[in-house]
């Protein structure tokens, strides 16, 4: 009995501290559960290394991938499209995921901008590789850490 009543002790201690610390300490996030700060630079490349994401690509590019990242609650910190390859710094719930995030930002991106431009429709059904390079910040400032 001691035992379980040290357990309820502990999970209320833990809930009371994340709800103080939601509210005390700047540069955390919160959802009901969690209290965290969980920022990660993310780089991928277009099929075949092309490039592509220029001009009005690009903007378009962007603007997706600002819409989409505010529908599930992640921040972008800072996103910077090259012709090449896209740098994002974002910051995401980890019970969402970035393996996840990334996976929709990639895939709802691609959608978009091949039915919206004639030049990107060619024969890959994506315009994304299948990989991408994640890399935690940890409590490194953003001014060293953004693209």
């Amino acid at each position: 009995m001691t035992r379980i009543c040290e357990a309820k002790f502990c999970l209320h201690s833990i809930a009371a501290c994340g709800h103080i610390l939601g509210r005390a300490l700047e540069g955390y996030q919160s959802n009901h559960n969690v209290v965290y700060s969980s920022k990660v630079h993310c780089v991928w490349t277009p099929k075949y290394l092309r490039s592509v994401l220029v001009g009005l690509i690009a903007i378009r590019c962007e603007q997706i991938m600002r819409q989409v990242a505010a529908k599930y609650q992640a921040e972008i910190l800072a996103l910077d499209i090259m012709p090449d390859h896209v740098h994002v710094l974002v910051e995401v719930d980890p019970q969402f995921g970035i393996h996840r995030l990334v996976k929709i930002l990639k895939g709802v991106s691609s959608h978009s901008l091949r039915q919206e431009f004639r030049t990107l429709k060619s024969r890959p059904p994506t315009r994304w590789t299948n990989r991408y390079l994640v890399s935690t910040v940890g409590g490194a400032p953003l001014a060293v850490i953004q693209p």
